[in-house]
């Protein structure tokens, strides 16, 4: 794969800056790794790939904050238009991290986050005066509920202003419970405003690829702590449609 992204021209991070879209309108799309060797050839006339410490496969880390009755988790199982993140992100090759806040509403996200010098299992004072600031409602005290990290692949559009991450090798844990699923990719599309002329649209229209709405917070809690502990009704058929990638992959 890396052999590949290194026909890809390259876009560093102070170029990225002018494709941040941190706010935006994201189409998610979840398929096999073996179809990601298919297609990335396929996407090197259309993108830039980002690249890190002459890096274009970068690991991430992500520390999720939720309230004791779940309350994020479970917004998004009732499909609430206005709804929240809160977690932690470290950017595992520069060390760098930030706690970020997501707010989806009515279809868009909101991404709104500060610097941070790691991943805090307890909110240091100015980090919880930030969520404070920022939260579009009052909620309890939050707590650390879920550990996730993957390898993501970062591409800019050379056309259109968007942006396509592709994340792979995706690994839950909490506690002394861990959740591989390695075989499965995960992209997102990030614009500005949905466009379906894009090329990867066409790409995964082409190959029969429908988007797909998908938390991975949502998936990371119900594979840590199984579908009896968590409502998961609305969930059936994404989880039935994951193992289903799952077992073929196999």
């Amino acid at each position: 794969m890396e052999e590949v992204l290194s026909q890809f021209d390259l876009i560093d991070l102070t170029e990225m800056d002018g494709v941040q879209l941190m706010n935006r309108v994201d189409t998610k799309f979840v398929f096999d790794s073996d179809v990601l060797t298919e297609i990335l050839p396929v996407l090197q006339g259309h993108f830039k790939v980002l690249n890190v410490g002459e890096s274009m496969i970068s690991g991430y880390e992500s520390l999720y904050y939720d309230d004791p009755e779940l309350r994020f988790y479970n917004d998004h199982h009732r499909k609430r238009l206005n709804r929240v993140k809160v977690r932690y992100r470290t950017y595992l090759e520069s060390g760098i991290s930030f706690l970020e806040v997501k707010h989806k509403h009515k279809g868009r996200t909101n991404k709104m986050r500060i610097p941070s010098n790691e991943n805090h299992m307890e909110l240091p004072t100015d980090h919880q005066a930030f969520l404070d600031s920022v939260m579009p409602f009052d909620t309890d005290p939050l707590n650390p509920s879920l550990m996730n990290q993957y390898q993501r692949i970062t591409l800019v559009g050379k056309d259109q202003d968007e942006r396509l991450t592709i994340d792979l090798a995706l690994r839950f844990e909490w506690k002394d419970r861990k959740e591989d699923m390695g075989k499965l990719v995960i992209a997102e599309l990030k614009q500005g405003r949905i466009n379906r002329e894009s090329p990867f649209f066409r790409i995964m229209k082409q190959r029969g690829i429908r988007p797909l709405r998908l938390s991975k917070y949502c998936i990371g809690m119900l594979k840590i702590h199984g579908a009896g502990a968590l409502k998961h009704n609305r969930f059936k058929k994404k989880l039935l449609h994951i193992e289903k990638l799952e077992n073929d992959a196999a």
